[in-house]
Formats: structure tokens, sequence, C-alpha cells
């Protein structure tokens, strides 16, 4: 039985490991007034972020864009870089989308023209 409960411990500890560092709940800079928890997680071989709570100055609150996918399919490039599409509620469109990972915080760019005009924001983990 001891063998049994190690062995599960053991591949418990070893999917653990192999968590993606992009994986978890991030943090939106504020965007036309209102911040966003964005929780990210596999969707296929990508990642994708999904809006989970929302906030305003006045604390938390109900927006109607709860649930949907911000971060579309970012694919790892390799040290931290990865490439997608995100989505700006505030406008309602996709744009072609880039994060570079450092640690605790990473850098969202949409960018239009092939990448050549970028808009950013740096994100913090929440967990």
């Amino acid at each position: 039985m001891k063998i049994f409960a190690l062995a599960a411990l053991l591949a418990g500890l070893a999917g653990a490991a192999s968590a993606d560092p992009l994986e978890g709940v991030w943090k939106t800079e504020v965007d036309d007034g209102a911040y966003a928890h964005v929780t990210i997680s596999p969707c296929g071989e990508a990642f994708c972020g999904v809006i989970s709570r929302t906030f305003r100055a006045d604390g938390e609150y109900k927006s109607p864009n709860l649930g949907k996918t911000l971060v579309i399919d970012m694919v790892p490039k390799g040290d931290g870089a990865y490439a997608g599409k995100v989505w700006r509620p505030s406008n309602d469109k996709i744009y072609i989308g880039k994060i570079r990972l450092e640690g605790d915080r990473l850098k969202l760019s949409g960018c239009i023209a092939g990448g050549l005009l970028c808009s950013r924001q740096d994100w913090t983990r929440v967990k």
C-alpha cells in the first residue's frame, strides 16, 4: 500500500514540475478604468487566457467580459517568448500577440502591421 501512495505522490510531483511557467492567474494593467485577473492554462498545444475576475477602482464587479478568452493560442517559442493572438475588450479587436515572460512578470503585446506597431501591458502573477 505504501508503494502505491509513494508512486501517486511522485506522479503528482512530476506533473507539477512539468507545468509551463506561463500557467496561472495574472493581473492585467488598468485599461479603460478597469483591470482583470486572467487565468492562463493549456488549450491544445498552446496556452489561452480567460478573464476570471474583473475590477474597477471601487472593487470587484461583474463585467460582461467574464469568461471570455483574452490570450489566444499562445505557443512557446523558447527563452520565455510566446506568440499567438490577444483580444482587447474595449474595442473588440484581435491582434497579433506576443508574450515575454520574466519570472512573475509578463509583457503582453498586441500588434498590427505585421508586428511593427505594438501596444504593451505589463502583467503580474497573482498565484
